[in-house]
């Protein structure tokens, strides 16, 4: 399951957020984007790393030197 993924510099702010412990509607309001458009990141996000939630994500990004 952790392999190397390619992310753009949208999904890694995206990550970051979730790291940061922010909602949905807080990383749409830093980023100046849509709640809809985080939704559709976040999703992209698990399709890409074949994880179902968001420690999941912050598991993969630790691992794959993503977040440190």
């Amino acid at each position: 399951m952790y392999t190397k993924t390619i992310f753009t510099d949208r999904e890694k702010d995206i990550l970051h957020c979730i790291y940061a412990g922010l909602s949905n509607k807080e990383i749409a309001k830093r980023l100046f984007i849509s709640v809809h458009t985080v939704k559709a990141h976040i999703e992209k996000l698990f399709l890409k790393t074949d994880v179902h939630n968001r420690v999941q994500l912050i598991v993969y990004a630790f691992k794959n030197g993503i977040i440190k």
